[in-house]
């Protein structure tokens, strides 16, 4: 990416966090903050008049929420759909899977610190997505715990995890729900990044989701991510 600069929208109701968040990117050479928004509605207003390549997005705002922005930015009716990372204090899991939902490239806590939030960019940029590993591991620990039977002499049938991708790509999607990169997925099962790469962007057309953190929204929800040790 030689010579190009990656332009970021920063939506966040504290100036303190907008003037932190700008003292970091901006100290990067190939990334530059080209608008601030103290709520939802002006940055709303901000990313589809300055065209930013990135948004930041706190959930909490005035006026219209991260969660929506992030829907009307990368959702059917967006103008011009635009990658959108949410970098919040709050981690709760309805929040997580909502921002997901609705478009989200990754979800960063903002306790995670400056390398993190970096990282978060640069995965955006490149088609990948970041969430903050302490909420990746928080949700794998609440599938390693079996809900409570129902009060009946039937079982529920199983979930069946992977109906529309081949083994190989269950596979991959596992990994991607554990947070790997390409890379790793490739040194994971002897394969090259970009062959990584093409099967990942075959999934996402399968399961109908825009990016990697849909393939592990609904990996966890289908039940295909296995419960850690």
């Amino acid at each position: 990416m030689t010579g190009v600069t990656i332009r970021i929208l920063l939506a966040d109701d504290h100036s303190d966090v907008r003037s932190g968040f700008r003292l970091v990117l901006d100290s990067q050479p190939d990334m530059t903050v080209v608008g601030e928004a103290a709520d939802g509605a002006t940055a709303l207003d901000l990313a589809r008049r300055l065209e930013p390549d990135v948004v930041l997005a706190d959930i909490r705002m005035p006026r219209l929420d991260g969660l929506e922005l992030t829907r009307l930015l990368t959702g059917p009716e967006a103008v011009r759909p635009t990658r959108v990372v949410v970098v919040t204090t709050f981690d709760h899991d309805e929040y997580v899977h909502t921002a997901l939902r609705n478009g989200a490239c990754g979800f960063l806590l903002k306790r995670s610190g400056p390398a993190l939030l970096i990282e978060g960019v640069r995965a955006a940029m490149a088609g990948d997505a970041l969430i903050s590993p302490q909420i990746t591991v928080r949700l794998l620990d609440r599938l390693a715990t079996p809900p409570l039977s129902p009060p009946s002499s039937v079982s529920p049938a199983p979930t069946e995890p992977g109906a529309p991708l081949t083994e190989r790509e269950q596979e991959i999607a596992r990994l991607v729900a554990r947070g790997l990169t390409n890379a790793e997925i490739g040194a994971e099962l002897f394969i090259t990044p970009g062959t990584a790469k093409t099967h990942i962007a075959n999934i996402q057309a399968k399961l109908k989701v825009r990016n990697r953190v849909g393939i592990a929204a609904w990996a966890w929800e289908t039940n295909l991510v296995e419960p850690r040790a």
